[in-house]
């Protein structure tokens, strides 16, 4: 039995925070309760990571300043 979340279906958007130039582009599909899948937008076809949603919330407070810093 498979525990990898189908995603043959998955609506990409690009990060908002993604280089304007589409050198440095983050991929989100949303939608998925419980995951956050990432992928490189110039690599579609390429592997992405999954993170559970919790997870991914922790990284993005770190990110902006908002969390507390794990040490």
């Amino acid at each position: 039995m498979s525990t990898t979340p189908d995603l043959t279906t998955a609506v990409w958007r690009k990060s908002s925070y993604s280089n304007a130039d589409q050198g440095t582009c983050v991929e989100v599909a949303d939608g998925h309760p419980g995951i956050v899948p990432i992928r490189d937008s110039k690599q579609p076809h390429g592997p992405l990571l999954i993170f559970p949603a919790p997870a991914w919330s922790t990284f993005v407070a770190e990110l902006k300043g908002d969390g507390i810093a794990m040490r």
